[in-house]
């Protein structure tokens, strides 16, 4: 039977156990020598050699019998052992490729800045199979996707919701998911990242600035919904509060109506499903146009102008804009910083309010 050719993009290699390596589970001598080999945040995360193992491709060189594959990433390694790894070459990620205009602020080798509108979900998922910002960068991506998991795909390491407009960021390499990932899961306390949002809220917040720091859980009421839950304390005064930390910072920019609204600036310090639609609601200030936290409004709609109640029934979504997005190239180490101006419906809306 004829042994078809090597994919080219394969890669091998050959990794001898020195003494101080001794001992140490298989996936995790691999994942630090590898790292050590190869060019910096080139190098297969651990998650990825486990994969690899169970999938035969890691062997042990034994003299005169070749290379035996073996699926155990908990095996302990010895001395003089010789492993031999195959990186298989990325294979094509399951969401095609869809020819979805995109608006770009910035791409490189190693990542891409995307304006999403509102209207466009960032990845499949039921409801939503495709024409999803996912499948708009695997189409023009292409073969600058670089095995993110074994796959071209885009790194896709923060998310906005569906009716939310704003910039996001995107990796193109595993090297890039790595570094983007690390910064947006220390949400800026690292002073990597910074982001900002716009926001049409009703009312005024008083205080104008502050800090909401309320925990976010499901709704016990409604599982399709968020809910900021109220501190909880035992007999010995420890907080047993459930849900997850969240904390947004605000600002209030400028009112509108007499009062009736405000633009508010909203700095995450934690990133929540629907976290700031959820704060601004527990504090009294919901969202414009928000179907799920800003309903019972009716008695404040009326008291706008007409051109505004337009302005809003047009909006048809929340009012919500990530405007500003900062961090730290992953690769390069650079300071990236953009800014995004308010979508034509939110800038209608606003116009409308001042008037």
């Amino acid at each position: 039977m004829m042994k078809s050719a090597p994919d080219p993009e394969e890669k091998n290699h050959l990794l001898t156990v020195a003494a101080e390596a001794a001992g140490a589970r298989l996936d995790k001598y691999l994942t630090d020598a590898l790292a050590g080999k190869l060019e910096a945040g080139a190098a297969p995360s651990r998650a990825r050699l486990r994969q690899l193992i169970l999938e035969g491709h890691v062997a042990l060189e034994a003299p005169g019998a070749g290379a035996k594959p073996v699926a155990e990433p908990a095996r302990r390694v010895k001395e003089g052992e010789c492993w031999r790894v195959t990186l298989p070459a990325p294979v094509d990620a399951e969401p095609q490729g869809q020819d979805i205009p995109l608006e770009i602020l910035y791409e490189d080798a190693d990542l891409i800045v995307v304006m999403k509108p509102a209207g466009l979900v960032v990845h499949p998922a039921p409801g939503n199979p495709d024409m999803t910002l996912v499948n708009a960068l695997v189409a023009h991506c292409g073969a600058s996707l670089s095995g993110i998991g074994g796959e071209r795909r885009p790194g896709i390491v923060h998310r906005l919701d569906k009716e939310t407009s704003g910039l996001m960021v995107v990796a193109k390499t595993d090297r890039a998911h790595k570094g983007l990932a690390a910064q947006f899961a220390a949400h800026g306390r690292d002073g990597k990242l910074a982001r900002a949002y716009t926001a049409l809220v009703w009312g005024v917040p008083a205080p104008k600035r502050g800090t909401i720091d309320a925990n976010i859980a499901r709704s016990s009421h409604n599982r399709m919904k968020m809910a900021a839950l109220k501190p909880r304390v035992d007999e010995e005064g420890d907080d047993i509060t459930s849900g997850r930390i969240a904390i947004t910072h605000y600002t209030v920019k400028a009112e509108y109506a007499g009062g009736l609204v405000s633009r508010v600036e909203c700095r995450l310090e934690t990133g929540r499903t629907h976290q700031i639609r959820v704060h601004m609601t527990a504090i009294g200030h919901p969202l414009l146009g928000d179907p799920t936290y800003g309903t019972g409004m009716k008695s404040r709609k009326a008291k706008l102008s007409v051109n505004a109640q337009t302005a809003l029934a047009r909006l048809d979504r929340q009012a919500l804009h990530a405007h500003h997005l900062g961090f730290e190239h992953p690769v390069t180490g650079a300071k990236m910083s953009f800014d995004a101006e308010l979508p034509a419906d939110m800038v209608a809306l606003v116009e409308a309010l001042e008037g």
